[in-house]
C-alpha cells in the first residue's frame, strides 16, 4: 500500500507523548489518516534525537515497528536538489529534514503532510507551486 500522507518528527513526538501541547490534536488526526505514512531517515534522527529527553525508546521503537511508517529514500542523487530547496528558502531556513520531506513529496506527489510545523509547511511549496494540506489543520 503507498503512502498518501508524509510525517515529520513533531506530530509523531506529539502524538506519542501525552504532555506534549500538540498530543490530543495528533491522536485525533492520526486516527483519521491512512496508514502508513511517508517520512524520512532524517526525521527519524531526528525522532530519536528529541524523544530521547521525552520519550523511553521502546515506545518510538514500538511505533515504528507497528508499521504505520515508511521511510522514503534519499541517496547523493538528491543533494543538488535538497541544496536548491534549501537555497530556495534560506530566509526561513529550511533544515535538512524539511527538505527532504519536500522532495519526497515532490517524488511521490503528496501534498498531504502530518506536523506540527504549520509556519513551515504553509510556506513550502510542492514542485514550486502546490501548497501542502497540513493536519491537524487547528493548532493547541
Amino acid at each position: 500500500m503507498a503512502a498518501n500522507c508524509l510525517v515529520d518528527t513533531g506530530a509523531i513526538i506529539a502524538y506519542l507523548d501525552r504532555r506534549d501541547e500538540w498530543h490530543e490534536l495528533c491522536r485525533d488526526a492520526f486516527a483519521q489518516l491512512h496508514v502508513p505514512l511517508l517520512t524520512s531517515t532524517a526525521a527519524l534522527t531526528e525522532l530519536f534525537h528529541i524523544s530521547k529527553r521525552r520519550l523511553e525508546e521502546g515506545v518510538v521503537w514500538t511505533f515504528l515497528r507497528s508499521g504505520v511508517i515508511v521511510v522514503g529514500t534519499i541517496s547523493t542523487d538528491d543533494f543538488p536538489h535538497l541544496h536548491a530547496l534549501m537555497s530556495r528558502y534560506a530566509y526561513r531556513p529550511m533544515d535538512f529534514t524539511d527538505a527532504t520531506l519536500v522532495l519526497l513529496a515532490q517524488r511521490e506527489s503528496i501534498t498531504r503532510i502530518f506536523t506540527v510545523d504549520h509556519a513551515d509547511f504553509e510556506t513550502y511549496r510542492v514542485s514550486g507551486r502546490r501548497r501542502f494540506t497540513i493536519v491537524p489543520v487547528t493548532r493547541p
